[in-house]
C-alpha cells in the first residue's frame, strides 16, 4: 500500500559653531558610506537587485564572479561508442526530445552548469546545480526571444541563479522563474530530463549522442569539484526552510508539481518498494511511478503513458522551495 503525508512547515539639527562645518562634513561622509553599502547590497556580481521579487539579502554570492563558471554555448557531441571516458555507474542527464536522444555527463555539468543547445528544432538549456543536485532542461524561447543562459555566480536558497544574455534577467533554476530584470515574473517551460546512470541510459538508448569532454575549456572532468558534498549533511549556504531530518539532507527525491501542488518521492522510500512500476494518485491525477533500483533513477507517467515533467533533487532543496510538499511513503505490510 502507498500513501502520502503532509510535512508541516517550520516551518538633527546642528548649530553652526566652531566645529559645525566639520560635523557636517563627517555626517555627509557617513551618509555616503551608508549609501555606498546600500547600493552594493542592491547590486551583486553586476546584477541590479533593488527591484527583485525576492529580498537581496537572500541572494548569496557563490564565490565565482559572473561567468566564472563558463556555460557551454557550442556543445559538441560524440557517438555512444566513442564515450570511453564514461563508466557504467557515472551519472548523466538524459534528454529524449522528438527523435533526438542526448546524454549530458554530470562530471562535465559539474564544471559548467549550463549547456545552451539546440535539439529537435528547439533552443534549449540543460542546467545543473551541484549544490541542489538538480538537473533541469528548459525551452529558452520566450516572448519571441531566444535566450542564451549564463551562470550569474549568485545563489538563492543554495540553488543556482541563471541569467539570460539578452535582458540580463536573473532566473531561479528550481522556480523556473525570473526574479529580476525585464523578464521578472516570466516562467521558462521545463522539459523532461532524466537523471540516471550511463549504463541504464545506454541500454535503453544505444544510439544516444553524448556531450563531448572536448569543450575548449581546461578542466579535469575526471575530478569532482564537489567531492564529499553529497554524503555530507552540511550545506554551504543557508536556506529559508530547513527540511525535517526524517531523511539525510542530500537524500535524492523525485519531485513533481501538478496544479500548484507538490509531491516528493524519496529514493529511500522507493527502495522499500519491490515493484519497478506502481500506481499512485496525486492532485486528482492517476500516475505511474517507474523506479530503477540499480540505476537509482525514477520518472513518472500518466495513465496514457505520457511522461510528466519531474525533477530529481536533494531533499533539502526540494523542501526549501516547497515546504508544503506531500511526500510518498511506502507502507510495509508485515
Amino acid at each position: 500500500m502507498h500513501n502520502s503525508w503532509q510535512i508541516p512547515s517550520k516551518s538633527i539639527r546642528y548649530n553652526m559653531g566652531k566645529h559645525g562645518f566639520s560635523i557636517l562634513i563627517c555626517a555627509a561622509f557617513i551618509s555616503m558610506l551608508m549609501l555606498s553599502t546600500f547600493v552594493q547590497a542592491e547590486s551583486k556580481n553586476g546584477f541590479e537587485l533593488s527591484q527583485a521579487s525576492i529580498s537581496s539579502d537572500q541572494i548569496f554570492q557563490g564565490g565565482p564572479p559572473r561567468d566564472g563558471i563558463p556555460a557551454i554555448n557550442e556543445p559538441k557531441f560524440i557517438a555512444a561508442n566513442q564515450a570511453s571516458f564514461l563508466k557504467d555507474h557515472d551519472r548523466i542527464l538524459g534528454l529524449a526530445l522528438g527523435n533526438e536522444i542526448k546524454a549530458y555527463p554530470v562530471n562535465i555539468m559539474n564544471w559548467h552548469e549550463i549547456v545552451n543547445d539546440k535539439t529537435a528544432g528547439k533552443n534549449i538549456a540543460i542546467t545543473f546545480c551541484p549544490l541542489c543536485g538538480t538537473g533541469m532542461a528548459f525551452d529558452t524561447q520566450i516572448d519571441g526571444l531566444e535566450l542564451v543562459l549564463g551562470v550569474s555566480g549568485l545563489l538563492y536558497q543554495s540553488d543556482v541563479l541563471l541569467y539570460d544574455r539578452q535582458t540580463e534577467s536573473l532566473w531561479s533554476q528550481i522556480m523556473s522563474e525570473a526574479i529580476s530584470g525585464p523578464m521578472k515574473g516570466k516562467k521558462l517551460k521545463q522539459l523532461n530530463l532524466e537523471h540516471t546512470s550511463w549504463k541504464d541510459w545506454l541500454k535503453r538508448y544505444p544510439k544516444t549522442k553524448v556531450l563531448s569532454p572536448k569543450t575548449t575549456f581546461m578542466r579535469d572532468y575526471s575530478r569532482n569539484p564537489y567531492a564529499g558534498y553529497a554524503s555530507s549533511k552540511t550545506l554551504y549556504f543557508d536556506v529559508k526552510h530547513t527540511a525535517p531530518s526524517i531523511f539525510h539532507p542530500k537524500e535524492q527525491v523525485l519531485g513533481i508539481t501538478l496544479d500548484g501542488q507538490f509531491k516528493a518521492y524519496p529514493f529511500t522510500e522507493l527502495s522499500k518498494n519491490n515493484m519497478r512500476t506502481f500506481e499512485d494518485t496525486f492532485a486528482g491525477t492517476s500516475l505511474k511511478v517507474h523506479w530503477n533500483e540499480q540505476a537509482r533513477s525514477a520518472y513518472i507517467t500518466n495513465n496514457k503513458g505520457d511522461r510528466l515533467v519531474s525533477t530529481t533533487a536533494f531533499w533539502f532543496a526540494w523542501f526549501t522551495f516547497h515546504p508544503d510538499t506531500l511526500m510518498y511513503k511506502t507502507e510495509v505490510v508485515e
